[in-house]
């Protein structure tokens, strides 16, 4: 199975910047799009960006012009960049694997991690 792990979150000020990594592992043959979720307490998660395969972008309004999500294929890992953070931007960030193929026969499936903590002071 597939495996996401998120790392690279911390506590920053407000006006500060931050990346967050999420790295995958496992054994699956394709991913058709990596994608960065937030959820904070009381609140719907939201898709804050998402990268498909050949590197389109798109971004939630609330954080375009601020965050760049990219990727190392290299490593198997997707970066989000967040600069300019706001104290609305505190949430843990998951990272999310959409349609990942394991088999040639099989269902795809979504997979996800679990989070990491971005909280931004005033």
């Amino acid at each position: 199975q597939v495996q996401l792990v998120e790392s690279g979150g911390a506590l920053v000020q407000a006006g500060g910047s931050l990346r967050v990594s999420c790295a995958a592992s496992g054994r699956f043959l394709s991913i058709t799009a990596m994608g960065w979720y937030r959820h904070a307490p009381g609140k719907q998660r939201e898709l804050v960006a998402r990268i498909t395969g050949d590197g389109s972008t798109n971004y939630a309004d609330s954080v375009k012009g601020r965050f760049t999500i990219s990727r190392d294929n290299a490593k198997n890992t997707v970066y989000l960049q967040m600069n300019s953070l706001k104290p609305e931007d505190t949430a843990v960030y998951y990272c999310n694997a959409e349609k990942v193929r394991t088999s040639i026969l099989g269902p795809t499936r979504d997979y996800w991690g679990q989070g990491t903590q971005v909280t931004v002071s005033s």
